[in-house]
């Protein structure tokens, strides 16, 4: 059962939170007034909202989310460094490429997640999801959906494919289970 349905009266309780918290930082006062406006906002504007809402996955697994957040700036960090090197060093040695990725994610969001964490990746920008189910005839659902990545210099094109689909989206199917 998803979280949103049990509370119906506090549909987002974690953003309803948030708008506490910075209400309270945004007037930088915690006053009897401050106090109950923030608890109003925090109450309506989701309620108020929520219609409008797509509808999104829930973080099934949070500890794993925060591991997955931590490993993600972990490359970061070293694939500055991997750049770094690359780009000092004769451009001729660089082997750029676009790579195909099918996807087993199935909701936007995750999907989102990955693109967004590939692309933060120094040498890899993720360009294009496909097929769009937009771009569909009606009614018709994309067998296959691919991510397309942009790589600096790719060296094997399968394992490339084989490490985004370990490290980064197989903890994405488990945290959101999808």
């Amino acid at each position: 059962m998803r979280l949103e349905s049990r509370f119906r009266w506090l549909p987002t309780p974690f953003r309803s939170l948030l708008l506490f918290v910075v209400w309270l930082l945004l007037n930088n006062s915690v006053s009897p007034g401050h106090l109950v406006l923030a608890t109003l906002f925090a109450f309506f504007i989701p309620i108020i909202t929520f219609p409008f809402r797509e509808p999104q996955p829930l973080i099934i697994k949070p500890g794993l989310a925060i591991k997955q957040l931590l490993l993600v700036l972990y490359d970061i960090v070293t694939a500055n460094m991997q750049v770094a090197l690359l780009i000092l060093g004769p451009v001729k040695n660089l082997r750029p490429a676009f790579v195909k990725v099918p996807l087993d994610l199935s909701h936007e969001m995750p999907i989102t997640i990955l693109a967004s964490t590939v692309s933060l990746t120094p040498g890899t920008v993720s360009a294009e999801v496909y097929p769009i189910p937009e771009s569909l005839p009606e009614g018709e659902e994309p067998t296959q959906r691919y991510l397309l990545i942009h790589v600096l210099d790719l060296a094997d094109e399968q394992e490339l494919i084989n490490t985004i689909k370990m490290r980064y989206e197989a903890p994405l199917k488990e945290i959101f289970q999808c």
